[in-house]
């Protein structure tokens, strides 16, 4: 079997650079082929991923979420598409946290090594993919905003620094989504559409399924147009602390359960796909079944 691994030098507290070599040396153990491919920018793991398509039977990552959206986007629309394998050493590590892959570098590459995998769902956010969260509103600009150095110095921490100044920047903004024959509008403050457990370190959805063809949406809603209530800032920190369930009978958030849906918002507005900076303005979305292929305990 043949194996690619990709892997960011600069992910987290830069442990690829540090166990780089134990990595290769395990999985050339397990694979008969095994070439290395580091990022040097932006968009780098998406060409090597759309590359091993139809090349090598699996793709290991070493990198944070941000990585793993990159080479998502570089199979989605390839026929054969390798199998993951995810070694997690970002800042939070969503994607991981809800397969329960381990942050130690050894453990999850014997993850790998023994071979067990689980299909995975992703969705279609206009013309690009992701595959655990897609997000909108106050708070969901802290993730890429925090800059590398202070991710590696701070941790999460560099998360919450961000977030303090980005309420201070925060408007409601008009949305509308058009999911079946319905239509739902109105002022909001916060959208988060989401196919995994865990969101900025956060276990904001015990709900989440990675493989059963839907995705949870949640949103907080307002009255207010020009600024940010503490009512709306309290249903924000509630969602993140005690999960989108325990919002349900709130009459000012909204839960949902779809598939594929339209959402309209200002064309300013900045759509936050797992975890980084994605795109501005409204987007059609659609789940992708069970379209990636990950190895899991």
């Amino acid at each position: 079997m043949k194996c690619v691994y990709i892997y960011n030098p600069t992910s987290g507290k830069q442990k690829n650079s540090n166990f780089r070599n134990l990595i290769v040396d395990e999985l050339k153990k397990t694979f008969d082929i095994v070439d290395v491919r580091p990022t040097g920018k932006a968009g780098d793991a998406e060409i090597f991923a759309e590359e091993a398509c139809g090349v090598y039977d699996v793709i290991v990552i070493s990198g944070g979420d941000g990585t793993m959206n990159e080479v998502i986007n570089g199979v989605a629309t390839c026929d054969k598409r390798p199998k993951i394998g995810y070694i997690p050493t970002g800042t939070t590590n969503d994607l991981a946290h809800s397969l329960k892959i381990p942050q130690n570098v050894k453990k999850a590459l014997k993850i790998i090594k023994n071979g067990k995998t689980t299909t995975h769902d992703i969705f279609r956010v206009n013309d690009r993919f992701g595959i655990y969260v897609c997000a909108f509103g106050l708070f969901t600009a802290s993730s890429y905003q925090a800059s590398q150095k202070q991710k590696k110095r701070f941790g999460r921490l560099a998360y919450f620094k961000s977030g303090a100044k980005e309420l201070f920047a925060s408007k409601p903004f008009p949305l509308a989504i058009k999911y079946e024959n319905i239509t739902l509008t109105g002022n909001y403050v916060l959208g988060v559409i989401a196919n995994s457990k865990y969101v900025a370190g956060f276990k904001i959805n015990k709900m989440a399924n990675c493989n059963d063809g839907f995705v949870n949406v949640i949103l907080v809603k307002t009255n207010v147009q020009k600024f940010i209530t503490i009512t709306s800032l309290f249903r924000v920190f509630r969602a993140f602390l005690f999960g989108m369930n325990s919002l349900r009978h709130n009459k000012k958030c909204i839960l949902l359960k779809l598939d594929q849906f339209h959402v309209e918002v200002p064309q300013s507005t900045i759509i936050n796909l797992d975890g980084e900076k994605g795109f501005k303005g409204s987007f059609n979305f659609q789940v992708l079944p069970q379209h990636v292929e990950i190895f899991v305990k």
